[in-house]
């Protein structure tokens, strides 16, 4: 029996570009159809997408946490399973969940619950990004100073096990905490080593990029900032094509103003990409949360500790798509770009349709994902869940 279910009537992001007047059509949960909209068969179940975005899913290369949890208060599969299913429910079909500065008993166990709920096909994780703990106290941010921390021969070590047995390991790290000799053995392994809460000098930050870095965590946010004598992390992550940048595009963290000139002086290849940054608090109606025993309190779409400090983002990345097209000026497919194959790519992911059960469905108005509605009886293969597609 072959069950079939066709997309049409609104545009169709296929990860480069944003194609008008196509429709998409799945047979038996695989990509048959993908053209011009007149010469989609007709037959099958037909889902009239009312003007709404049709797209393979955001990839989110920092997620903390979601569904009231955070991946540091209990790195474990189950926790891991909650998180996932927080962020699909905003579109995302790929993430790097990420622990924040701790102790290295609780980065080993984040390492081995990734490692299990991919073992346990958990779905969308497709790595793991440990933000810390060797990063440096003058930026700080959120992270607990006490956890902050050189890295040592053991640290190393561990991160070169977890980088052979996960499908891709991110790090972040601050030249005052870690060599450079150190970052070449990691980019050699395979580690995607990326500079954030750093201090540093340009000049410092480009010979890290030499030595292996090729990234940078959160542009702007808690780093050395672009001066008129000095240029710091943020000039040296513009001028270097060799490094991306995560940039968390909530008009909070960084000034549209500021987020349209960066954008406009990224030297190539090397782009900027759009992260979460998302707490506990993602998928919720939480107002508040701890993060290692300090209180993080939720206003107006805000997450701050109890001295003013932001703690990580109150954001999807459906909104910071909204607020990089309405507030910064960015072509939506540019923007939607940025939110899914330019984040994939730098993981090594390939992105596009291939499973119906991991399309999404944006709002024409880009205010968030509306669930797809199917008719169970025409395809009981499909497993409908809350609305949504869902393995």
């Amino acid at each position: 029996m072959t069950y079939t279910v066709t997309f049409r009537n609104g545009p169709i992001f296929d990860g480069t570009h944003l194609l008008d007047a196509h429709a998409l059509r799945f047979e038996n949960g695989r990509v048959a159809f993908l053209g011009p909209a007149i010469q989609a068969p007709t037959s099958g179940h037909t889902i009239d997408l009312a003007g709404d975005i049709l797209f393979p899913g955001f990839v989110d290369l920092q997620v903390n946490g979601g569904d009231g949890i955070l991946f540091n208060a209990d790195p474990s599969t189950a926790t891991l399973r909650r998180i996932a299913a927080a962020h699909r429910g905003l579109g995302v079909t790929a993430f790097l969940p990420t622990l924040i500065t701790d102790t290295t008993e609780k980065t080993r166990a984040a390492i081995v619950a990734v490692e299990d709920a991919l073992r346990e096909g958990v779905p969308g994780i497709a790595g793991l990004h440990l933000e810390g703990p060797h990063l440096s106290v003058a930026r700080k941010g959120a992270h607990d100073p006490v956890l902050i921390r050189p890295m040592e021969a053991e640290d190393l070590d561990t991160l070169l096990r977890a980088a052979e047995t996960l499908p891709l390991l991110k790090v972040t790290v601050a030249p005052e905490t870690v060599s450079e000799d150190q970052v070449a053995t990691l980019a050699r392994a395979g580690v995607l080593v990326s500079l954030g809460h750093s201090d540093a000098d340009y000049e410092t930050c480009r010979r890290y990029f030499a030595a292996g870095a090729s990234c940078v965590t959160h542009l702007f946010n808690a780093m050395s900032q672009l001066g008129n004598r000095e240029p710091g992390l943020v000039g040296a992550a513009l001028a270097s094509g060799e490094a991306s940048a995560g940039l968390i595009a909530d008009a909070v963290h960084v000034h549209p103003e500021s987020i349209r000139t960066a954008w406009k002086a990224k030297t190539g290849p090397g782009r900027i990409f759009l992260v979460s940054d998302a707490m506990a608090v993602a998928g919720s109606d939480l107002t508040e949360f701890e993060l290692g025993g300090r209180l993080i309190k939720r206003k107006n779409g805000i997450l701050t500790l109890a001295d003013g400090t932001l703690a990580g983002a109150d954001l999807d990345l459906a909104k910071a798509v909204r607020t990089m097209v309405e507030k910064v000026g960015i072509d939506i497919a540019c923007a939607l770009q940025a939110s899914t194959s330019i984040p994939a790519g730098l993981i090594g992911l390939d992105y596009g349709f291939d499973r119906v059960t991991d399309v999404v469905r944006l709002s024409a108005d880009l205010s968030g994902i509306v669930p797809i509605r199917y008719d169970a009886a025409a395809a009981p293969e499909i497993n409908v869940e809350a609305g949504r597609f869902s393995r």
